[in-house]
């Protein structure tokens, strides 16, 4: 079995481990009545606040900016200001997005890959490129 973790560690480099600080998850824990998966904070904790291939962002319970508590809050917020019951979500009958002929439209990005839809391998490796979130500047 792939370790998902090791992979995205060994593609991301040596981890800094800046913000590192198990009282903050506790509280971020407390207030969203959950915790996050293990995996998430041990990538977290080493890496964030970042920006990795410039779309997906990691933010951190212990930085001021970029915080993963405002940020988790804001979704919340702006997810339920959403007036669910004037969309028109519903697919038709016939209509599967999975069954879709085009390969790249229902994929998912693996998580230890930066392409959009395809994993690293040795014939095609990875090329990530990485943006710590300076300090102060927004």
């Amino acid at each position: 079995m792939t370790d998902y973790l090791a992979a995205a560690m060994a593609m991301l480099g040596p981890a800094q481990n800046r913000h590192a600080d198990p009282a903050a998850w506790d509280r971020l824990h407390a207030e969203l009545g959950m915790q996050l998966p293990r995996d998430y904070r041990v990538l977290v904790d080493a890496f964030a606040p970042i920006q990795i291939n410039g779309h997906l962002y990691l933010s951190h319970p212990a930085t001021e900016r970029w915080n993963l508590g405002q940020d988790i809050r804001g979704k919340i917020q702006a997810w339920s200001e959403v007036s669910w019951d004037d969309l028109d979500l519903d697919l038709d009958a016939d209509e599967d997005p999975a069954s879709s002929s085009d390969s790249t439209s229902c994929a998912l990005a693996p998580a230890t890959g930066c392409g959009r839809s395809r994993a690293p391998t040795e014939e095609r490796p990875s090329s990530c490129s990485l943006a710590p979130m300076p300090q102060g500047s927004w």
